[in-house]
């Protein structure tokens, strides 16, 4: 035999030259290594870092760690040194057990960039484990006439190792009546056998004593005894006889393993040696071998194993009792295993629907079902239920078949789905349940209209719209889903002025989306509202639809230019001039210039500049009121005639603008013919010779009787003017107050603005110059102040009350858009 202490001297040696003979390679992208069992925690075993081309700053920087299949790590990482050390002893034997090459595997993750690689790490057995016997002695019990040659069955020794590290031989020790054959069976395990070469003498020797040695080949080479003890027995006559021919017993089947059913008990008439049994359980059917075991000596019947009555409700084997010499008796044994509730019911579906429209009547069947309990009696009896308040119940059918089917009518616009949980509970005690999940998908049906989130909607443009632009979205919502919910639109009919196009020329629908669009550019000024309703239909069939009303508002844009009512251009060829007294003071009102614009709001707020005059300076026009006032007392330097530009400019944006021309004639009030013939003659003449006003005044003298006559059929013309100014007026808009009038003087086709005055004509026949009194103007439109009456001019000379010209001044206005410049 090999001490203990030699033993471990061996396992060093064989540890170190491992440890020398360390190798890896690499083969089709997996690392592996080769390592001997049983080395020490922390062992160095390669290099993992630079057989895997890893920097070492990558193993700890990104995660690098090992992956392995199994319950618990025998490697580990060392992200320092880039090492693959050793985290737990191996034992090769207690992984692969007798397998000749034992392999590990794992995986190194470099968890960052998603790297894995396959190492195999090959354990190599070393010889750490000793042949073994299961008994320290065996005893064999030899008849004295037992012929030579006979060969006894010895016990075989077990060695953990493989390859030569495995038992390799048996040697028997120095004896007089026994040799030693070994056989190798095709599982390559040698079977020791004793060879009776010399026969036995109870009474020469009783008993014989050998030793049998087991060596494995490893280096060192370790070994296994047993003792053998042959006792040789006197000649036996007599069986053993059991106290029963059969033996009964009831087991539940939930026992626990090793419990003991019953003792079986066999008597031997023999003394001695040969009144000694052994039991043995013969003839197994089956797997009773590894269920049951018969103690040899007590004749103890135990489980090795749970039972299990679904597997097997009977059991029935053969026990045989054995003297020394082989002499035997036999007996039965029968063993009934009780049910106890360890099998939860079963549930077999054999028809199912996975959908179901929302309007199945109740008693629509969902599922069909079998329902089995593999216990017996009350624990196999099931009970079926359906767990929650749902709209389903369980109808029992024949043989234990249900059938799932609703209870009360469904709506998928409630509930669309549903996750049905069918209970099977049996009775036992305590009682196993199944739960088994059906999943049902409510199918949709046209049941619900499109709506729309308001009961009216209302929408603002702004007029010159692009034509084709979108100018709202409408949208509906159906409850419903796929078909029954795809919603077309489509306008039905319209509210709209009298003054509109029709409606298929103003707006039109997507059907698909609902965004109304504009097939023309709206005006503000044409019509400013209008109203349509819209309807929604699903695809359902039937289709189901709803409406709503919508009123679209334009706004408005400036987009128009202000339009100048007063002065107004002369249609008859003549011009039109405004007169301004010479004495008037600053402030006098000259005249008025009125516009009005079709736009609204600030649009339509007008405002008036002066652009330009004659003489600067000398007039200035009101911001708001358009009124032409004089600014300075007219100078002698002063031109006779005094040409204004007045723009007149919206509030828009961009703002819009007119501009008109006024022609102001300015004299004193003796001079008003010559000045009317000098603006019909077109020509300035030069200043007047004192001597002709004696002439002049003769001839006015002479015909004031004529002018009083005129001047009766000049007031009925302006009369019937008037009328005829309101109507032109009242035509253009009705929001216009007033427009401005005056009356008309004319003198062989000049035409000049007049304001109506209220005079007074003082006449003498000893003074060259008379005086005329000029009161306030009379504005249909224009408050003046009382400053401005009673002015006192010189009293007109004959020369200028009527001159006939065929010459006529030129009066004229014109729009102008500030925008462009001109």
């Amino acid at each position: 035999m090999i001490t203990e202490e030699k033993h471990r001297d061996g396992r060093r040696g064989i540890l170190l030259c491992s440890l020398l003979g360390l190798l890896w390679n690499t083969v089709a992208a997996q690392t592996r290594y080769s390592i001997p069992e049983e080395m020490e925690k922390g062992s160095f075993v390669g290099n993992i870092a630079k057989d895997l081309g890893l920097e070492l700053s990558e193993l700890s920087e990104h995660g690098a760690r090992i992956v392995s299949r199994g319950k618990k790590q025998h490697f580990a990482l060392n992200v320092r040194s880039g090492s693959l050390v050793i985290a737990d002893r191996i034992d090769r034997e207690e992984l692969c057990a007798k397998s000749v090459q034992c392999l590990m595997n794992f995986n190194v993750l470099v968890e960052d960039r998603l790297k894995i690689y396959s190492v195999e790490v090959e354990i190599i057995d070393i010889n750490d484990n000793a042949p073994r016997f299961r008994e320290e002695e065996l005893e064999l019990k030899i008849s004295e006439t037992t012929a030579l040659g006979t060969q006894f069955i010895l016990e075989s020794a077990y060695d953990a190792d493989v390859g030569v590290n495995s038992l390799q031989r048996y040697e028997l020790s120095h004896n007089n009546h026994f040799s030693l054959l070994v056989q190798n069976k095709d599982d390559r395990i040698k079977y020791p056998e004793l060879v009776l070469e010399r026969a036995l003498d109870r009474e020469e020797q009783p008993t014989l004593h050998m030793v049998l040695l087991a060596r494995d080949g490893g280096e060192p080479v370790l070994s296994g005894t047993v003792r053998i003890r042959v006792t040789v027995l006197d000649a036996n006559d007599n069986a053993p006889v059991f106290t029963q021919s059969a033996y009964t017993v009831n087991v539940p089947e939930n026992v626990s393993q090793g419990t003991v059913l019953l003792t079986v008990k066999a008597t031997d008439a023999d003394e001695g040696s040969n009144s000694q049994v052994k039991y043995f359980l013969v003839k197994i059917p089956g797997e009773i071998s590894q269920i049951f075991q018969l103690n040899s000596l007590t004749g103890e019947l135990s489980t090795l194993q749970n039972l299990d009555y679904e597997d097997a409700q009977f059991h029935e084997m053969d026990v045989e009792a054995q003297d020394g010499l082989g002499f035997w008796g036999r007996a039965k044994i029968y063993v009934t295993v009780l049910d106890v509730n360890d099998n939860a019911p079963e549930v077999t579906i054999t028809s199912i629907t996975n959908s179901v429209p929302e309007n199945a009547p109740p008693g629509t069947v969902i599922a069909l079902f079998y329902v089995h309990d593999r216990d017996s009696g009350e624990n196999g009896e099931v009970l079926c239920s359906i767990p929650g308040d749902l709209p389903f119940k369980l109808e029992k059918k024949v043989d234990n078949y249900y059938a799932l089917v609703t209870d009360w009518t469904l709506d998928r616009e409630q509930v669309p789905e549903y996750n049905i949980t069918v209970r099977a509970e049996d009775f036992g005690s305590p009682a196993l349940s199944t739960d088994t999940h059906i999943f049902l998908q409510v199918a949709d049906i046209n049941d619900n209209p499109p709506t729309f989130s308001q009961s009216a909607y209302s929408a603002y443009i702004q007029e010159n719209n692009p034509r084709g632009a979108s100018i709202y979205s409408l949208t509906a919502h159906d409850l419903d889903s796929e078909q029954n919910a795809l919603v077309t639109y489509s306008i039905i009919e319209s509210d709209l002025p009298l003054e509109a196009p029709p409606l298929t020329s103003i707006v039109s629908i997507n059907s698909e989306t609902g965004v109304l669009y504009a097939l023309c550019s709206f005006d503000y000024e044409q019509f400013r509202e209008f109203q349509l309703r819209v309807i929604a239909r699903d695809s359902g069939d039937p289709p189901l639809s709803s409406n709503v009303s919508l009123t679209l508002f334009i706004l408005d844009q400036n987009d128009n230019t202000p339009e100048i009512l007063y002065p107004i251009f002369p249609t008859d060829g003549s011009t039109g001039v405004e007169l301004a007294p010479r004495s008037a003071e600053p402030g006098y009102l000259v005249t008025k210039v009125v516009a009005v614009d079709a736009d609204s709001g600030q649009n339509a707020w007008l405002s008036y500049r002066l652009l330009k005059a004659t003489e600067p300076g000398l007039f200035s026009v009101g911001l708001h009121s358009g009124e032409i006032r004089t600014f300075r007392t007219f100078q002698d330097k002063d031109a006779l005639k005094q040409n204004l530009i007045v723009a007149v400019t919206d509030n828009g944006e961009p703002p819009l603008s007119a501009t008109v021309t006024v022609t102001v004639a300015v004299a004193a009030a003796d001079s008003i013919p010559e000045i009317l013939s000098d603006l019909s003659s077109q020509s300035s003449p030069e200043t007047q010779d004192d001597s002709l006003l004696t002439f002049y005044l003769v001839i006015a003298v002479a015909v004031v009787s004529c002018l009083f006559f005129t001047f009766i059929v000049l007031l009925l013309v302006l009369k019937v003017r008037k009328w005829w100014m309101l109507q032109v007026v009242q035509a253009t808009g009705n929001h216009v107050g007033g427009v401005a009038s005056s009356q008309f003087l004319g003198v062989d086709g000049v035409r000049a603005f007049l304001q109506t005055y209220s005079h007074e004509v003082s006449l003498t026949t000893d003074s060259r110059k008379s005086q005329l009194i000029f009161p306030q103007p009379n504005y249909t439109d224009t408050l003046i102040s009382q400053q401005s009456c009673e002015k006192k001019i010189p009293l007109l000379t004959s020369e200028h009350v009527v001159i006939n010209k065929d010459q006529s001044t030129s009066f004229q206005y014109e729009f102008t858009d500030l925008q462009d410049g001109t």
